[in-house]
């Protein structure tokens, strides 16, 4: 999607695309699954698994899928946690992604996680995720964790 800003010419417009993702906040007891992962800038980071909503998916499937592909864990969703929204920029381009997460618990183990996309996989105790998260939306969804 393109959107042109206020006042400005074709030869000023600054396009941005809108994208959709779904992740999990995987719970077991007071241990959460996080993925650790190399972002945009090149930098390494500690996450939650999420990714891109395809096409016919819901975001509840698509929570599922991907949280088995970068984990290797079949997960249950528990309920709904939350919706975030947040803007970064892909090479020329401003990018607005929405992510809808899920509180889940791990069923069993299906395989490994996802090599390409993610370096390692670790059950971090709530105290040791909130000192590895590093984005913002992460220590919102941490914070509003009971």
């Amino acid at each position: 999607m393109e959107k042109r800003h206020p006042g400005t010419n074709r030869s000023q417009s600054s396009a941005f695309q809108l994208e959709f993702s779904a992740g999990g906040i995987v719970r077991e007891k007071d241990r959460l699954l996080m993925v650790k992962v190399e972002n945009l800038e090149g930098k390494v980071v500690w996450t939650f698994p999420k990714g891109h909503i395809e096409k016919g998916e819901t975001s509840k499937d698509a929570a599922v899928r991907e949280v088995e592909e970068e984990t290797g864990y079949k997960c249950e969703i528990v309920k709904p946690f939350e919706k975030v929204q947040y803007w970064f920029r892909r090479g020329s381009i401003l990018v607005k992604k929405t992510v809808t997460w899920f509180l889940m618990k791990p069923v069993n183990k299906t395989g490994t996680h996802d090599t390409e996309e993610i370096i390692e996989t670790e059950w971090v105790s709530l105290e040791e995720t909130r000192k590895r998260a590093t984005y913002k939306s992460d220590l919102k969804l941490l914070s509003k964790l009971k």
